[in-house]
């Protein structure tokens, strides 16, 4: 015979002992507890419990009636529901997934358009939780879906709406990997750094116009990038080795990324900078931040001047992803739980190897082409996209 259970909520004020009590009195019924969960916002809370009897149904109306006694005294107000195992296991077996809004203000019509895309695709909102302190920047949406539902189609909605309220949406599958992620690999120039490396240099050698405008085309996609580093580098020729000491002493970090860093090593993350720039700046980068792995490109500089070329075997988006591939790999550590975050074209083969790619305040047909792409002015913000939130970071930051 299908077994009948009884989902119990609970609601109003909060205060201590109310789990001791009702779970004493389920306990005394003889009753199991199949499920259970809480919350409180603010001071007003929300108690579900589902309950079935192994013995028998008979039991169920004194309980609840003893039930209803006891919210009364608490102050609560109570509500049940006879649900079917039938309709137990089908709640149970959907697909998770977590939608993660971000921006500089959630607002009500960000939520309510977010919502009724989901509510359009059959979609279930299970939990609503918010990542931020003080102003609401950051809500996460634990999410249940039928194994039918086409979740790409559903994602470019979210996202094309996300940009037309001017927030940032990302779905991702709800599992131990989105939780535990161990390696992060970031590009540098317009990622780590708020600057593109070659461009600066460029400035210094009178230059700057011409290179700036290759960097431009190639981080786009529009050129082939091995091909474009040569020619900027041949721009190059004749540049004192000081101006790279002198470029990188007034290098602006993006905002977030000391923090970013600080936490990730605080938590056992392992972390890597991989950059089609220069060896000279990453080496540098990797010193001061403390960073596990830097890669970059060599150039190649004869008696204290720049001679125009490039050492050995160039950082392109290939060697990109094969660097991670070969840190992952060295580190124990599966591709499920790499993060991977840039924002040029030949960042996109890493950020698609990634468990999780993050196409961070990108190019528009790297935004176009990423799973994942953020907007956001600090480099720390990708920290909600693996749950943490803002109180969790202050805390771990120290």
């Amino acid at each position: 015979m299908d077994n009948k259970m009884v989902l119990l909520t609970l609601t109003g004020p909060d205060r201590t002992g109310i789990i001791a009590a009702v779970t004493g009195h389920i306990a005394e019924a003889g009753a199991r507890i199949r499920d259970i969960e809480q919350s409180v916002t603010h001071t007003l809370l929300s108690l579900s419990v589902l309950i079935d009897f192994p013995t028998g149904e008979s039991d169920q109306k004194p309980l609840v009636k003893e039930l209803l006694f006891l919210a009364k005294e608490l102050g609560l107000d109570l509500d049940f529901q006879v649900l079917s195992e039938a309709e137990y296991r089908r709640k149970t077996t959907r697909n998770a997934y977590v939608v993660t809004i971000l921006g500089g203000e959630v607002n009500a019509l960000a939520l309510a358009r977010v919502s009724r895309i989901l509510a359009e695709h059959a979609v279930n909102i299970e939990r609503i939780s918010k990542l931020t302190q003080g102003q609401l920047r950051c809500v996460e949406f634990l999410i249940t879906t039928t194994p039918d539902l086409d979740v790409k189609v559903m994602t470019r909605k979210l996202l094309h709406t996300g940009a037309s309220v001017g927030v940032d949406i990302a779905v991702q599958k709800e599992s131990l990997y989105r939780r535990a992620k161990r390696l992060v690999v970031m590009d540098m120039d317009s990622t780590l750094i708020q600057v593109e490396v070659i461009d600066e240099l460029a400035r210094v050698a009178g230059v700057g116009e011409q290179v700036a405008e290759i960097t431009e085309r190639a981080m786009n996609g529009e050129l082939d990038f091995s091909g474009a580093l040569r020619e900027r580098v041949a721009l190059l020729k004749g540049l004192k080795a000081e101006a790279l000491e002198q470029v990188y002493r007034n290098i602006p970090l993006t905002p977030g990324a000391r923090n970013l860093v600080t936490i990730l090593k605080r938590l056992g993350f392992k972390t890597a900078v991989i950059s089609g720039g220069f060896q000279f700046f990453t080496d540098r980068l990797k010193s001061d931040l403390g960073l596990d792995y830097a890669y970059a490109n060599g150039l190649e500089i004869v008696d204290g001047i720049v001679t125009g070329e490039v050492a050995g075997t160039i950082v392109d988006g290939a060697r990109k992803a094969q660097l991670l591939e070969e840190i992952a790999g060295k580190e124990g550590i599966t591709l499920d739980q790499a993060i991977a975050i840039g924002d040029g074209a030949n960042d996109l083969p890493m950020l698609g190897r990634a468990g999780l790619g993050i196409a961070f305040n990108a190019k528009a047909r790297v935004r176009e082409q990423a799973d994942f792409h953020i907007n956001q002015q600090n480099l720390d913000s990708i920290l909600y996209l693996i749950g943490l939130s803002e109180r969790e970071m202050a805390e771990i930051a120290g």
